[in-house]
């Protein structure tokens, strides 16, 4: 198959994807598989590919609902990346992959991750390069970098990977050998590869953090891990989806990694307090030392190995890390090569995250 579409102004650099219907620029129709389709990142991905009139099948698990899905006109393909056998129907006629699909979180058996993230991934690229795939936009994450030691304040994509992990560092270690596996089959020259690197996501469809950090605030139980005027790595969703397809099409890409990592400027608390005034709650106020936080949730991990929970505890250090952090990922690669600026800004999209959560799960 040739490579399919390619989205460029009449200066040959990228057109804005909120311009680019009607505006008499052609792009040829390319078939599109979506990996992990019903998750944050899949979904706004097919979102934004159905937005541009492309054809977008999505592989989806028996059980999972995909009614979203089908109510925009996506293809849903039942199988399961864990499942080889699954995949060649899938794959039938496809253009370009985008790769979503891992296990998502920072709790569980080592082998759920094994599973899904390394083994998944192994499987979905045996069966685009038996396809004949053009293309193959892995989604990665920052999180790969691993805990840069103190100091380090910004981190481009030449940064090594893998840096300073503890033993429960699960979905780190497992996106770094997925990562390994699919820049393996490009060098071997089995198929041109993109990989992206998402930072902290949020939008409509957020189940894992937007709930929690709601809940927390309305019941007044949120605070600010430090002093909360840390620069957080924070991305809308679908501008995370718009930055994937722009990788996924640009020639020049093909071999590259690009940190997907922010929309601006935000601070965790400006972050938690425009969810609060979106939610019409008090301000978040209270601070807690980092360091002791830090303590505390590693106490909390430790107690919920021994007692082998299920769920996670109600602080991690991956996710008091996330939160408090003074390091960021710079995304200026992809704002140079890519073009990629945030369509949706952080008040926009904090408003949609937060109107999505109270019509669902309010």
């Amino acid at each position: 198959m040739n490579l399919i579409y390619y989205i460029f102004s009449a200066e040959g650099s990228f057109f804005d994807l909120e311009k680019l219907p009607g505006t008499g620029y052609s792009y040829a129709m390319a078939m599109n598989l979506v990996t992990g389709a019903t998750g944050l990142l899949g979904s706004h991905i097919c979102e934004q590919l159905v937005r541009l009139g492309q054809p977008v099948r999505a592989l989806v698990r028996n059980g999972s609902d995909s009614s979203f899905l089908e109510s925009i006109g996506v293809e849903v393909v039942r199988g399961d990346i864990t499942t080889p056998d699954s995949l060649p129907a899938a794959m039938s006629g496809v253009d370009i992959v985008y790769h979503a699909a891992a296990k998502v979180g920072d709790w569980g058996p080592w082998q759920e991750f094994v599973t899904a993230t390394i083994t998944g991934t192994a499987n979905v690229l045996a069966a685009a390069r038996d396809a004949g795939v053009s293309r193959f936009l892995h989604v990665s994450s920052i999180s790969a970098y691993g805990r840069p030691a103190d100091g380090v304040v910004a981190l481009d994509e030449t940064a090594p990977l893998g840096q300073n992990l503890h033993r429960w560092s699960y979905y780190s270690r497992a996106k770094i050998e997925a990562e390994r596996l699919v820049w393996a089959t490009h060098n071997a020259g089995q198929m041109a590869v993109t990989v992206c690197r998402p930072s902290w996501l949020y939008g409509p469809r957020d189940r894992a953090s937007i709930p929690r950090l709601i809940r927390a605030i309305e019941a007044g139980k949120a605070v600010l891990a430090g002093d909360g005027e840390n620069r957080l790595n924070l991305t809308y969703a679908g501008n995370e989806a718009e930055g994937c397809i722009l990788a996924a099409n640009y020639p020049g890409a093909v071999g590259e990694v690009y940190n997907l990592s922010s929309d601006g400027l935000i601070t965790q608390s400006e972050y938690l307090n425009k969810i609060a005034t979106a939610l019409g709650a008090k301000p978040v106020t209270k601070k807690v030392p980092y360091k002791l936080v830090y303590k505390v949730a590693f106490a909390m991990e430790l107690l919920g190995r021994a007692f082998g929970r299920k769920t996670p505890p109600l602080a991690t250090r991956y996710a008091i890390w996330l939160m408090g952090r003074r390091c960021y990922f710079s995304c200026e690669k992809a704002r140079t090569q890519l073009n990629w600026q945030p369509t949706v800004g952080y008040d926009e999209g904090i408003e949609k995250a937060v109107a999505w959560y109270r019509s669902t799960c309010g």
